[in-house]
């Protein structure tokens, strides 16, 4: 049987997005970088929450829309596991949420007055952590 493997999300207050999906942004950039591997069990939805000292209706929220999206799966009366990869969104769906990704990004930069060739040097920076994965 496997392991519970810890599950070293940090939350947020000042930022402004909801706990719920801190938590939905950090298991996913975990599984992306294959610090969480497929089979991994995460913590229970009790133990994440006493973990991160939040409500456990927030954690169950963060967990269903990941299992939901195919990031996690269910066994029954076991908990909680990585799930096998594959392609969970369409075609459509990635490159809108791709060029949506890219608009915020660009948008965020000329806010900060950066030039491109700085500001394409960090992100590629920042983007290495997903050489080890293959790449749709």
């Amino acid at each position: 049987m496997a392991r519970t493997q810890a599950l070293l999300i940090q939350i947020a207050t000042g930022d402004p997005r909801p706990i719920s999906k801190q938590i939905v942004d950090g298991v996913r950039m975990k599984i992306a970088t294959g610090e969480l591997a497929v089979g991994a069990q995460l913590p229970s939805v009790r133990g994440l929450a006493q973990q991160l000292t939040i409500n456990p209706n927030t954690v169950a929220k963060a967990y269903a829309e990941l299992t939901g999206e195919g990031w996690l799966e269910s066994r029954q009366g076991l908990g909680l596991y990585v799930a096998t990869p594959r392609q969970r969104l369409s075609n459509a769906e990635r490159d809108r949420r791709m060029d949506e990704a890219v608009q915020g990004f660009v948008h965020e930069v000329a806010a900060l007055d950066y030039p491109p060739e700085r500001a394409l040097s960090r992100l590629e920076r920042a983007l290495r952590v997903l050489a080890p994965k293959k790449t749709a």
